[in-house]
């Protein structure tokens, strides 16, 4: 009760701009600070990430091609934790960092085009469906719903792969709906990306997360409707493409 309480008055500050991540000097840092740690007492392993840096990315990458995007370090699974101590050390020596959640060992993440997600959390909550946390990201314009995961057995062979399945190396094939579970992760607010965009909570990680399967055919209708509604408004080729 004390984390979901802690969240809601975090939420609520939104005059001093600590909702989205505005703020500035101490305050901002709090407030920074005690979004991420109430995502590691509702259970998401946390791993530091790089931040923009001026046109670019904080790693030694040149011309990195997803800047403030991308854990720190190659170890990122090993290192996620939910330990408020490792944490805290984290926000305290990289005060500028993006956090990214490993997937696939306490939680997964269906991540689909915001203006589907919009769709689908609308038909879910007029259903009365539990829906679990949701973050919005931009600029690319998507959304995150955060479910249970499928697991990660011991045996590899009782591990039912998804067609669905994303990893980062894999974002840019799975356009419509990506299936965040083992060995891929996503971004946690308040990461900052460049020209000052942010993954931001819609419905914060105090609430209990869904069965996956739960929240699956709304996503999936929506996404069919949003990729046909775009491909209706694509102009034609004004010559053959080459094959």
């Amino acid at each position: 009760m004390e984390r979901k309480s802690r969240f809601s008055r975090w939420l609520r500050r939104s005059g001093s701009g600590a909702d989205t991540g505005t703020g500035t000097g101490a305050a901002a840092g709090a407030a920074r600070e005690e979004l991420l740690l109430a995502a590691a007492a509702a259970g998401f392993p946390l791993a530091p990430a790089a931040h923009p840096a001026g046109y670019g990315c904080s790693c030694e990458r040149i011309g990195c091609p997803t800047p403030g995007r991308h854990p720190v370090s190659f170890a990122w699974q090993t290192l996620a934790t939910t330990d408020a101590d490792k944490v805290t050390a984290w926000l305290r020596t990289q005060p500028e960092a993006n956090f990214v959640t490993a997937t696939g060992m306490a939680h997964d993440v269906l991540d689909v085009p915001a203006e589907a997600g919009r769709q689908a959390l609308d038909r879910l909550l007029a259903a009365g469906v539990d829906v679990g946390p949701v973050a919005t990201v931009t600029p690319d314009d998507r959304m995150l719903f955060f479910t249970t995961t499928r697991g990660t057995p011991d045996d590899e062979d009782e591990w039912w792969p998804c067609e669905l399945d994303c990893h980062p190396e894999t974002m840019d094939e799975h356009p419509g709906l990506r299936w965040h579970c083992r060995g891929s992760y996503v971004l946690l607010p308040p990461s900052l990306l460049p020209g000052d965009e942010r993954v931001a909570w819609l419905l914060g990680p105090e609430r209990p997360l869904p069965d996956p399967l739960t929240l699956l055919e709304a996503l999936t209708d929506a996404c069919a409707q949003y990729a046909g509604a775009r491909q209706d408004h694509e102009p034609a080729h004004p010559w053959p493409i080459g094959r």
